[in-house]
């Protein structure tokens, strides 16, 4: 396929609120052509629990269980028609289910490629690892690290991974000289009567992503998104494309508490269908896991549809264009929307659930794994001065991830964020868990996942004396009622540092007390720092972070923590003695 390699960009909308499920008749001078898609797919695919959207409101109201690819294999085989073009709206992997993550994403991309997946935005969990992994090994099949496990384990064939059959698109992100990191966008064509017609999908990328907290990329940028699509939508029509599709992985949200309806929409993908260039003719979202189906006018006042399918294979969009035989352009007032749930009442496509099934069966085994052995419980439970064993043992992790490719002087962790998500999800115990393959000390491969981590990578940061000071200082917080809520930071073990909680908020921690391999912290001097991407940009409610300079990206958490774990084999908590609370 045509790979084009450009900084143009495009927005495409097309839809009618609660629009048919078949195309309007234009008559015999239209082509028709159905776009079906979903969005934010996250690697789930088994059926997602309650908890991660296993139901959704249908257009009754009435709750509708929904969700697992054996079934969305199911629906599509029903939904789709003659030229008919299924493709994703990014967020594809990159998921949270253990048996996806472990095995490097690769289960995701098996799916989704039996599934019949033509192209994808890229979304930014597409760069939570790096360009490279989504570029080499997502795409092309590239191995990394040691085979089998690492990186291409054998799929459900028994075959070695091979990479995605379909292609990713991003028209605004770019890498330090401006080229985007893969095609802007991709042409498709559909048949009728011994005739070819283009129709353009447009990739586009939520522009924060290259600071995210988990798809965090310094040596990456985002372009503007609205004048990214518009370049786009122009080069398209310059090559003779006259339908053109945005596939925006950027959203919204709207007042309905159905999925196949429209009310008082917004967010992001809203205002940037106010004034994307006209010449897009349909606008598929995602990031937002909402559910809308919406028909907006573009900025010539021509309605077109800007539609949302939820995430985690809940939905499907069916978007129904009607193209001009003649001129090719699309026909707006024949174009229909539709949102279509994936429900489990159906049944589950046998190809893809062999897939689903393999997957799950291998990720039991490597949840069994044992990495280390603890001697001890390292556990979330702080003391007296909000020290606890784990969170010590987490920021001794930070410091060893940035030390293995460059400098870092010390490490820190949010042990009772201010805000936001904690990395700390459970604790490491001596007792046995009774799952498969555990014993007393032992910790497993899966045990550690779920301890600890989010998808976040370990950065490394500077920061003066005195700003590492200052992050110290937001560890106490007034609130609206008059209290003081107290957030504090575990540091690595060459850290100690004392402070004076009977002193005013702001004044509790004094350089002097502050010790960094036994010398006083020096207000004028630069250290690196290692640290969550969450923490640096200030999402765990410590925004004296945000000040920090010279990003450098290590290993992300699920995977340092393992690789700590091994390393150290067994492991005996420290004394809490980082910490101490005085006054």
């Amino acid at each position: 396929m045509r790979r084009i390699r450009s900084i143009a960009a495009v927005l495409a909308a097309g839809v009618v609120v609660g629009g048919l499920a078949q195309p309007a008749d234009a008559g015999e001078g239209s082509v028709a052509v159905q776009l079906v898609s979903i969005t934010d797919f996250h690697g789930y695919l088994r059926p997602p629990s309650v908890a991660d959207g296993g139901t959704i409101a249908g257009p009754d109201g009435q709750v509708q269980t929904v969700g697992g690819a054996a079934y969305l294999a199911t629906h599509l085989q029903e939904i789709r028609k003659p030229n008919s073009i299924f493709f994703t709206d990014g967020d594809n992997f990159s998921g949270w289910p253990f048996e996806v993550d472990v095995h490097a994403d690769e289960p995701t991309v098996e799916v989704l490629n039996a599934l019949g997946v033509e192209f994808s935005s890229v979304g930014n969990h597409e760069l939570d690892v790096s360009k490279s992994f989504l570029v080499d090994h997502m795409e092309q099949g590239k191995c990394f690290g040691q085979v089998g496990v690492d990186s291409c384990f054998k799929d459900s064939t028994g075959k070695r991974f091979r990479g995605a059959d379909f292609e990713f698109q991003s028209a605004n992100i770019v890498d330090a000289r401006g080229r985007t990191i893969v095609a802007p966008y991709t042409i498709r064509w559909v048949k009728d009567h011994g005739k070819s017609y283009p129709v353009g999908f447009i990739g586009m990328t939520v522009p924060d992503t290259p600071v995210g907290s988990t798809s965090y990329q310094p040596e990456l940028k985002a372009l503007d998104p609205v004048k990214a699509a518009d370049a786009a939508a122009a080069e398209l029509m310059r090559r003779g494309v006259k339908a053109i599709v945005l596939n925006l992985h950027d959203g919204g949200t709207d007042a309905s508490a159905t999925y196949d309806n429209c009310v008082n929409p917004s967010g992001p993908a809203i205002e940037l269908a106010k004034t994307v260039s006209p010449a897009i003719d349909a606008i598929v979202t995602g990031h937002w896991h909402a559910a809308f189906n919406c028909s907006l006018p573009d900025p010539a006042g021509n309605p077109r549809p800007v539609v949302e399918a939820a995430n985690h294979g809940r939905l499907i969009n069916e978007i129904n264009l009607q193209l001009d035989r003649r001129t090719g352009e699309v026909l707006r007032s024949a174009t229909t929307s539709t949102n279509h749930a994936v429900t489990r009442d159906v049944p589950a496509d046998p190809k893809i659930q062999k897939i689903v099934d393999y997957w799950a069966a291998a990720g039991d085994r490597r949840y069994a794994e044992p990495v280390a052995t603890v001697t001890a419980d390292f556990t979330r439970t702080p003391n007296a001065a909000g020290e606890s064993t784990f969170a010590d043992l987490a920021a001794d992790v930070h410091l060893w991830t940035a030390r293995q490719d460059g400098r870092a002087d010390l490490g820190i962790v949010a042990a009772q964020p201010a805000v936001g998500s904690t990395a700390l999800r459970g604790d490491l115990l001596v007792a046995s868990s009774n799952k498969p393959g555990d014993a007393p000390g032992r910790v497993l491969l899966g045990e550690s996942w779920d301890a600890y981590g989010y998808g976040n990578p370990v950065l490394t940061v500077s920061l003066t004396g005195a700003q590492l000071d200052a992050v110290l200082e937001q560890q106490w917080q007034p609130q609206a009622n008059g209290t003081v809520k107290f957030a504090p930071l575990a540091v690595s073990g060459n850290v100690q540092y004392a402070y004076d909680a009977s002193r005013s908020v702001g004044d509790r921690v004094a350089a002097a007390d502050v010790k960094i391999n036994g010398a006083a912290l020096d207000p004028a001097k630069t250290y690196r720092v290692a640290a969550l991407a969450y923490t640096v940009i200030g999402a765990d409610g410590y925004p004296a972070f945000k000040v920090a300079t010279n990003p450098v990206r290590n290993n992300t958490d699920h995977e340092t923590f393992a690789d700590y774990l091994r390393a150290h084999r067994t492991l005996t908590p420290a004394p809490l003695t980082r910490v101490t609370a005085i006054g």
